[in-house]
């Protein structure tokens, strides 16, 4: 899982699946051919058939028919940087997201957050930094090549990856980060999105006249920039945030239908030139784009922990110093990740046992 930049017809096509995957219409999507199927014997053609001794007969796995000639399932890793130069050398994975991509009947998309301030066990990186724990956002800090505590593959998508898996048994193929820059561009191209707020947002700090951090309740349409400092704001918790941020992406997959998204793709092509840091390659983006003609918006599900799970404490971090934190049990959390990893609803019947 090794970063590396990619070309723009790449990045469009891969912002089109991930973040507004209910694209039907994505134009030059068309130009990734997908997986060809081996043609049948015309008249001209004559089989050419030879004597052999009878084959061994060997028990053989069963074969899981998928669509698009894919693996039955991919897992990506989604991560809204909150780095504001337009590189990934630093900066805290200010969202983070596992996709869970369905390429089995009946196919299906589903979207797990999980909570940036989770207090975890980070691995591999004691030897280079004396450092055990953190926040679950400062793994992607910590592998990143400006602190560079991370020997491992894939920089600070990579250590964020491994961290998931250690602590809760979180499986990733893939992994594709975006800076505030990049998607303050993305909602820009798209022509700004309009976004209905359940209630009123006050993002700002006493004495405070910056309007732009305000955003009362019902229907309103937002520019890259406002829709960036919405996505970030915490005024009522992490909870609160994860659906407003949920709210953002469905309005993203909305957008995505509309015929002047095709006018606008130069544009989207033109805003994520080298600005994504991803270990997609041509082949699975190939698999991704081919799903977008069989799936549609009721087959994408965003899941989410029940907010009970977390405990709101405090720590003494060796690099935040006191800081706030959220804490859960692992073995819960465990449990409902494995449903996830499994396509199993995310709940818990009362009483089920819970494995390690």
């Amino acid at each position: 899982m090794n970063p590396k930049p990619e070309n723009p017809l790449k990045i469009a096509q891969l912002i089109c699946v991930l973040l507004i995957p209910v694209t039907l219409g994505c134009g030059v999507l068309g130009q990734l051919d997908s997986p060809t199927p081996t043609p049948p014997l015309t008249e001209s053609q004559t089989p050419i058939i030879t004597s052999t001794s009878p084959p061994t007969v060997t028990p053989t796995a069963t074969v899981i028919p998928t669509v698009c000639g894919a693996p039955p399932v991919m897992f990506i890793l989604l991560i809204g940087s909150d780095a504001r130069q337009d590189t990934y050398n630093t900066g805290l994975a200010d969202a983070v997201r596992i996709v869970r991509v369905d390429f089995v009947e009946p196919v299906g998309i589903r979207l797990l957050p999980f909570p940036r301030d989770l207090y975890v066990e980070i691995p591999a990186i004691a030897s280079n930094s004396g450092i055990t724990h953190g926040k679950l956002n400062q793994a992607y800090l910590y592998g990143n090549p400006g602190y560079g505590y991370y020997e491992g593959e894939g920089q600070g998508p990579g250590l964020l990856a491994r961290t998931l898996e250690y602590n809760f048994g979180a499986r990733v193929d893939h992994y594709a980060a975006v800076n505030l820059q990049t998607f303050v561009k993305i909602v820009d191209a798209l022509g700004g999105i309009n976004v209905d707020l359940p209630y009123r947002i006050d993002g700002r700090v006493p004495k405070s006249k910056d309007f732009n951090l305000v955003f009362p309740a019902g229907n309103q349409h937002l520019n890259g920039y406002r829709t960036m400092l919405l996505a970030r704001l915490r005024t009522q918790g992490d909870a609160r945030r994860i659906e407003i941020q949920n709210l953002i992406l469905k309005a993203l997959a909305v957008k995505a239908f509309q015929p002047v998204t095709i006018l606008r793709l130069p544009g989207l092509i033109e805003a994520f030139h080298g600005s994504v840091q991803t270990d997609l390659e041509a082949g699975a983006i190939a698999q991704l784009v081919c799903l977008t003609s069989v799936i549609d918006s009721k087959q994408i599900e965003f899941d989410a922990f029940p907010e009970a799970l977390f405990t709101v404490g405090r720590v003494q971090d060796p690099v935040l110093g006191n800081t706030s934190i959220l804490s859960a049990d692992t073995a819960l959390m465990h449990q409902y990740v494995q449903n996830f990893n499994n396509g199993a609803p995310l709940v818990i019947e009362e009483g089920e046992g819970i494995s390690p």
